[in-house]
């Protein structure tokens, strides 16, 4: 081939293999398919699913809180200083655990004050008692007169009655010595600390708050038309959103007065113990709303093409494809069917 056939030879060439290029794509050396329906396989018919209406029962969430059902206020008896803290935020404490210790020279004192008066008290009854019995022998030897006789005996009742009132005082003191030790009244844990070592406290003033972890409980304000379907003892569902827990619990308490302002009752529900759960957590009770009628079918029948959904029925032995728009998953693989299906189809599976 000489130079001026090869010039015209390799457009030709170029132009050959594009056009058989674009024949290939326009599918030109593939076996074509006419348009309409296809036969069901009988494979196919074996896996058939009939779309069914069930009854679904509704649960509205109702924003809820956590809190403890037994919450202690721990407070000092006296007026005093804090000497020593040994418990923080947070830390579990054991019933009559020492939480606090407050400074008890002044009550030391006091204690050995008592102690001394009931000592000197005691050595005078002793003294009176031997005088009484003295007189009481001389009176009947007709040595002593009967005024001398009751005026013994009359000091020694004195002293007696002094006595006790010592006895009474050294308890007081004693009693007064223990409020400068404040021990866990409950097994719990510590939610907050108001004071620290050194504070002058008053008699009354709250220094820890604590709280037992296995009694907690839900608390919600219902609407007035929920909750009066209510009952003492019901289950009712808890979603704990910081968790992603869903708990079960029992209602406690249905407040009998509503809240004219939100038209709602409060419902408190107890809880079974759960790790993590704390006090003040956010909550949602799923309170019973009626039922729905909901028509489902498989989760894995439903195709999937972009933002469309298709499914494929049986109709009378020829396979249909047909658009449809799913909603929520109800459980157990199925999912709900909003439009494009009736009851009674017969769904078949996703061809591969």
């Amino acid at each position: 081939m000489n130079l001026r056939e090869e010039k015209f030879a390799t457009p030709i060439i170029t132009i050959i293999a594009i056009l058989v290029l674009v024949a290939w794509f326009g599918g030109t050396f593939t076996d074509k398919v006419a348009p309409g329906i296809k036969a069901v396989e009988q494979k196919a018919l074996s896996s058939v699913v009939i779309v069914m209406q069930r009854d679904q029962q509704l649960f509205e969430p109702v924003p809820a809180t956590i809190k403890a059902k037994h919450a202690t206020i721990v407070s000092s008896r006296l007026l005093s200083r804090i000497e020593k803290i040994h418990v923080s935020a947070g830390d579990r404490v054991s019933q009559g655990q020492l939480l606090i210790e407050l400074e008890k020279d002044e009550l030391l004192s006091r204690a050995a004050q008592s102690m001394a008066v009931i000592n000197t008290v005691k050595a005078h009854l002793l003294e009176a008692k031997l005088s009484l019995e003295r007189t009481l022998e001389l009176s009947r030897s007709g040595v002593m007169s009967q005024a001398d006789l009751e005026k013994a005996k009359a000091r020694y009742d004195a002293l007696t009655a002094e006595f006790v009132t010592a006895q009474q005082g050294l308890k007081e003191a004693e009693v007064a010595l223990s409020f400068g030790q404040i021990h866990a009244p409950i097994n719990g844990r510590i939610v907050d600390r108001f004071a620290e070592p050194g504070d002058t406290v008053q008699p009354g003033a709250q220094l820890l708050i604590l709280y037992n972890p296995v009694s907690l409980r839900v608390e919600a304000n219902v609407r007035e038309r929920l909750a009066l379907s209510l009952n003492v003892d019901q289950p009712l569902k808890v979603n704990i959103p910081a968790l992603d827990k869903d708990l079960m619990s029992e209602i406690e308490e249905l407040v009998p007065t509503g809240n004219s302002g939100s038209r709602s009752f409060m419902v408190k529900s107890r809880l079974k113990y759960s790790e993590g759960l704390l006090p003040g957590m956010y909550a949602q009770l799923m309170v019973p709303a009626g039922e729905e009628s909901l028509l489902l079918i498989p989760e894995e029948n439903v195709a999937k093409l972009g933002q469309l959904e298709l499914v494929w029925l049986d109709n009378d032995g020829v396979s249909e494809r047909r658009f449809v728009r799913t909603g929520k998953t109800v459980g157990d693989g199925l999912l709900e069917v909003i439009s494009g299906l009736q009851e009674g189809d017969r769904i078949l599976s996703v061809p591969h």
